[in-house]
């Protein structure tokens, strides 16, 4: 209400190209009418005084609005005044201005029902200034409309009327509306009287809170007689006159918690018979046929609720629950929009967990290459090291060296390749991780899905009027599942190239184990040689012996040389001194044998052709 006075007001005010003192007298003009109009008791005198034409008053001082709000509003007490006397006085102020019917009488509205939908849209419109009705709204006035007049209206056509409208901060204003309604797009070939007719019906319904009327046959409380009387219905009272003009007033029936509305059998020729109980009194009524009745019934029930609540209107309840449907649809998109941009990420996150396997199966294809490589590298070394033992001892110590150092090369290498096994069984898990996430997303997706799907059929239990909300949730269902039979196979090919991924580690472990093999191999050889060359170097050591003449002139003695026994005993002490000597040659070698056993044997095996040979050497010296 202080809305629309405060627009009126200050377009009339401002808008006007009077000087000051035209100025004051509009603004007088105005003050007197609102006192009039909302009942606030005024002061002629002090009214004059406060519009003087110089710089004292409290309009020059500090302008009109602030003497609206202290002289006018602050003084109006709710249920003192007239509301549509209120309405006209706001119509008055802004319609000569801002409404531009057609000038050649062409409107589908007459003026009249221009105010009653002016007045229909200050009450649809949301709480605050400017004024704006949103598209649900709109669509919900016309739709009353046109069911008053039995059409349908024609939502395409509403919707493109929606979309060329300039829909500043989210809705319609009132004369953007006019405007539309005027344009004969949605009423087009509906006659101006039965238009006039459904909105005075609708403006009844809603801003006079008329929650029905019609004709009904009311039985007397004293000559109980039946007469036939023009009844209407609002949410604290049920009055009847004695036709359908609302000229002659005959009773009224107040209503509160405490009455209550019965069905009644048919008796004394009359049919379709109804009671309303109050606590003073009952009255019987009869309603032309069963449909009626149930209208009636149904109607008064409404109203009985409305006062055991405490609420005044239907329609303010109305409007606050669509407001509150609104919101809740506004707050599920904005989940939606939430729920979608989750998803986004999780596909990137996906995406680059894919990106991220790619390039470990190609560090894995270059670490075979490099194994390969490197079995090459040491098979040659192998037969290089083969060559060598054949040439000399001395160089199969300088390869054993050699080769332990390659060893630990190996050992080295298989310790990399250890940590990168541990590190791909650590990237599989974290990606059984991410699957779980996408498992647990999917449940938490249907869950809400589920909770969408309870809502929507209680909303379609209490309003009818949201069927079209069911189909376009419904489609959307559709289109969810679809989505999630997208995201089930993008899982199946997530799991398949696990399963690679899998494949590809055993083989790596093969390997592994093939080149363990190779390692234990090699060391075995090691130990023969170790053994081996501990034999020969006792072979060598017993052919370094030298056979001379002496020792059989020793064997020869005992046969009865009697006469050489200073010369075999000298001998005997040479050859005694020159095998202290040899022994003490052959201690190295032995020496070399124990650190051979010690290290595990990891010397390789003398060539039996080189201990045949070196047996012959020894025998020749």
């Amino acid at each position: 209400m202080e809305h629309l006075l405060l627009a009126g007001s200050s377009r009339m005010v401002t808008a006007s190209k009077f000087p000051t003192g035209g100025k004051f007298t509009c603004c007088k003009v105005l003050s007197h009418n609102l006192y009039t109009v909302l009942c606030i008791p005024h002061d002629p005198v002090a009214l004059e005084e406060h519009f003087r034409d110089d710089d004292d008053g409290p309009v020059s001082s500090q302008g009109y609005m602030p003497y609206l709000n202290k002289y006018i509003l602050d003084k109006v007490e709710e249920g003192a005044f007239v509301k549509e006397n209120f309405d006209e006085l706001c119509w008055t102020l802004t319609a000569k201005k801002n409404y531009k019917p057609d000038r050649n009488g062409n409107s589908v509205v007459s003026h009249q029902d221009a105010f009653k939908l002016w007045c229909l849209f200050n009450f649809l419109s949301e709480d605050k200034y400017p004024l704006i009705m949103v598209p649900d709204e709109v669509e919900y006035l016309l739709k009353k409309i046109c069911t008053a007049m039995n059409v349908e209206l024609n939502s395409c056509e509403l919707d493109d009327c929606l979309s060329q409208e300039p829909q500043g901060q989210g809705g319609l204003t009132v004369w953007q509306f006019l405007d539309m309604v005027n344009s004969g797009r949605l009423l087009r070939g509906i006659e101006q009287e039965a238009i006039s007719m459904a909105v005075e019906e609708v403006y009844q319904e809603v801003i006079e809170d008329v929650l029905k009327q019609g004709y009904l046959w009311k039985k007397g409380q004293l000559r109980r007689n039946w007469s036939e009387r023009w009844f209407m219905l609002k949410p604290s009272a049920l009055s009847y006159y004695m036709s359908e003009e609302r000229k002659e007033k005959k009773g009224s029936i107040t209503l509160d918690k405490h009455c209550c509305v019965e069905v009644l059998p048919d008796r004394d020729g009359k049919r379709c018979m109804f009671c309303v109980k109050t606590s003073s009194r009952t009255y019987e009524m009869s309603a032309s046929d069963t449909r009626q009745r149930q209208e009636w019934t149904l109607a008064i029930q409404t109203a009985i609720r409305l006062q055991a609540e405490g609420k005044k209107s239907l329609h303010k309840d109305l409007k606050q629950k669509r407001r509150e449907q609104r919101e809740q649809r506004e707050q599920r998109k904005a989940a939606k929009e939430e729920e979608t941009q989750r998803l986004k990420q999780l596909q990137e996150e996906k995406e680059r967990k894919l990106q991220e396997l790619e390039l470990l199966k190609e560090a894995q294809r270059q670490a075979e290459i490099l194994l390969q490589e490197e079995e090459q590298r040491r098979r040659q070394q192998h037969e290089e090291m083969q060559r060598t033992l054949e040439i000399q001892l001395q160089e199969a110590e300088q390869a054993r060296a050699s080769m332990q150092a390659e060893m630990v090369l190996k050992e080295e290498e298989a310790e990399r390749q250890r940590k990168r096994i541990m590190e791909l069984e650590e990237m599989q898990e974290r990606l059984q991780e991410a699957l779980q996430q996408e498992v647990k997303a999917r449940h938490d997706e249907e869950s809400v899905r589920y909770a969408q799907a309870r809502l929507l059929a209680e909303e379609e239990e209490k309003l009818k009027q949201l069927m079209k909300l069911k189909e376009e949730q419904e489609e959307y269902i559709i289109k969810t599942q679809l989505e999630k039979q997208v995201l089930k196979q993008e899982m199946e090919n997530k799991n398949k190239c696990l399963e690679e991924a899998q494949k590809q580690l055993e083989e790596v472990r093969v390997n592994r184990q093939r080149v363990d093999q190779d390692v234990m191999a090699a060391q075995r050889k090691l130990r023969q040689a170790s053994t081996n060359v501990k034999h020969w170097n006792v072979q060598m050591n017993r052919l370094m012996h030298p056979i001379e003449p002496g020792d059989k002139r020793t064997n020869m003695s005992g046969g009865g040389f009697a006469g050489y026994p200073p010369l075999m005993c000298r001998r005997d002490s040479s050859l005694k001194l020159k095998q202290k000597v040899e022994d003490k040659g052959s201690d190295p070698m032995r020496e070399s044998s124990k650190e051979n056993v010690s290290n595990g044997g990891s010397s390789s095996p003398l060539p039996s052709s080189d201990a045949d040979t070196m047996a012959t050497e020894a025998s020749n010296q």
